[in-house]
């Protein structure tokens, strides 16, 4: 592994762990700080706060002579291949973030290396936790010309930032490519995997990670707070909840696309919340879910009347695919929908067939829209030389994707919006 010289901007949590960490992989780190008494207390070998282990670190490397620590960014970035930023991101009064020691870092940092006149090659990486655009907006906008900037999200939690240091959950770089390996690079030595992926993307991980521990700790929380009402022990519910790794702790159900529906989720989720009122238990986050769905289902239903209003083929009817359950369907919702605003549609679905429909299925699906059969067609040929343009309701089978690519039609897949961002000219099937 080839050694490099690192300037770390920032010795709080962040900053002075990442500065003792890759000392201990054999870099040579220059922490940079305005307080003089952070600065101080690492060049005596002790950390500025407490860590567990952090000390010891700091002790070691400051002795081999591998971090040192100074607030001039002149003498950090004198030698420096590379510049970690690791400031404060706090929360405004309004719930923004301030992006102001971003703004005054990246200015200095600007400056310091245009006045050096060096010809020098810079990379800034930003661990700080920003919102997407930040990176360009704030920190690449004030470092000027002449030094790349790239997003490395740190996944680190306090109390045990050097174990999570040196056996990271994930390994993120967002930009240029050249840039990001150079980065990468620093922790060759560790038994992990980088992730590349464009600057906004990097910044949105580190958003979704943090949000997500946080909606697992109100879930954990309201589930609780249910069982203790119910006299039931709610470390074991969810002690056996986390057995099951290939639904509830996998990626399972972890991806944009459509609405949920079907006979279970919607049902249960009611169920639950009805009751939890009744029992005088309020479960703020759970109440959420349901009127989530029900805006997600909206956005999708604008998402196609924002369309070119023509003959619209929709493949998919039930609530998912490989199934013929129509039960709260957002498909079906979607179609009494656009059928209200005179839309004029057919739909495929390769799994209904509307005389092999029975009982609260068939009952379900003739109270929402009484004329489907004028509607299905049970032949994909049939709509798709009728349509002018096509909707992407369910996840297709291998081989109707490419007998829908091949159609020549206008796609819009709502199972991946976030991929294609509604462009009916790309399909992201």
């Amino acid at each position: 592994m080839r050694t490099q010289t690192v300037a770390v901007f920032g010795l709080g949590y962040v900053g002075c762990v990442t500065a003792g960490c890759l000392a201990r992989l054999g870099h040579t780190v220059i922490g940079v700080d305005k307080d003089e008494a952070k600065v101080n207390s690492v060049q005596s070998g002790r950390s500025p706060f407490f860590e567990p282990g952090l000390d010891e670190v700091v002790k070691e490397q400051v002795a081999l002579g591998r971090l040192s620590a100074t607030n001039s960014a002149a003498d950090a970035l004198a030698n420096a291949d590379i510049a970690m930023i690791c400031v404060g991101t706090p929360s405004q009064r309004d719930g923004n973030l301030s992006t102001e020691y971003l703004r005054r870092v990246s200015i200095e940092i600007g400056r310091t290396v245009i006045g050096s006149k060096s010809e020098r090659p810079l990379i800034v990486a930003v661990r700080s936790t920003m919102f997407p655009g930040t990176c360009e907006e704030v920190v690449a906008a004030n470092l000027g010309d002449g030094i790349t900037a790239v997003v490395h999200p740190e996944f680190m939690r306090e109390g045990s930032a050097i174990r999570d240091f040196e056996r990271p959950p994930l390994l993120v770089f967002g930009g240029p490519v050249e840039a990001t390996r150079t980065v990468a690079a620093l922790y060759a030595s560790l038994d992990v995997e980088p992730t590349f992926v464009s600057i906004r993307t990097a910044e949105m991980i580190k958003y979704a990670c943090n949000t997500f521990h946080a909606v697992k700790i109100g879930f954990a929380n309201e589930v609780g707070t249910l069982c203790s009402k119910l006299n039931i022990d709610g470390n074991e519910v969810m002690a056996t909840l986390c057995r099951d790794t290939t639904l509830n702790i996998s990626p399972a159900y972890l991806k944009p696309g459509l609405p949920f529906g079907g006979s279970c989720l919607p049902k249960d989720l009611r169920a639950l919340v009805y009751r939890a009122r009744h029992s005088d238990v309020k479960l703020p986050l759970l109440e959420s879910v349901l009127p989530s769905n029900d805006a997600h289902l909206t956005r999708m239903n604008q998402h196609v009347v924002d369309l070119p209003k023509q003959r619209l083929g929709v493949f998919g009817l039930a609530f998912k695919e490989n199934t013929d359950d129509l039960r709260e369907s957002p498909v079906v919702n979607m179609l009494e929908y656009l059928i209200g605003k005179g839309w004029d549609l057919r739909v495929f679905d390769p799994h209904i067939r509307l005389d092999l429909i029975h009982g609260a299925n068939r009952e379900f699906l003739l109270k929402a829209i009484p004329h489907i059969a004028r509607l299905l067609d049970n032949d994909l040929d049939l709509m798709l030389g009728w349509a002018d343009h096509v909707i992407i309701a369910q996840k297709p089978s291998a081989e109707y994707i490419d007998r829908l690519r091949r159609s020549g039609r206008p796609l819009l897949d709502l199972s991946n919006l976030s991929v294609q961002q509604a462009k009916l000219s790309t399909s992201a099937i």
